[in-house]
């Protein structure tokens, strides 16, 4: 997991732009989360559901007003790998996924961490954590 200011997948690869942060702010602009994913030999032609989550420093959901009330901010899909001929047998199968997310109005001054979960699980590696900066008086 890297955090970008853009990302892209194109044909299994990641093109990232601005790749590395982890301060920004005090005004917060688009960002990006790529994703490379090493699915499993044995986990192959399964469908699977993955799921980042915006938490804040209590590891809370980040949630924004919306007509329907306060809404987290969640961005999910799905995907499901076959083994590529020719793969060597065991080997894991490289899943690139590239996530844009546009400007958050994310109160400055606080630590916030982007959660990635599979099929309901994480893991502590599948976090990352960005500063937005204080506004200067």
């Amino acid at each position: 997991m890297l955090l970008a200011d853009a990302a892209q997948e194109v044909n299994g690869k990641l093109y990232v732009l601005g790749g590395g942060w982890s301060v920004t702010g005090p005004e917060v602009p688009p960002m990006a989360i790529a994703l490379k994913i090493d699915v499993p030999w044995n986990e192959a032609n399964r469908r699977r559901q993955w799921e980042l989550v915006l938490l804040d420093a209590d590891g809370s959901p980040v949630t924004f007003p919306s007509a329907d009330g306060p809404q987290e901010l969640r961005v999910a899909g799905d995907f499901e790998v076959g083994r590529p001929p020719g793969l060597t047998p065991g080997s894991d199968i490289d899943l690139p996924l590239a996530v844009n997310v546009g400007p958050l109005p994310l109160p400055p001054g606080a630590r916030y961490t982007w959660r990635l979960q599979i099929d309901g699980d994480t893991q502590e590696h599948w976090q990352l954590s960005f500063t937005v900066r204080s506004r200067q008086s």
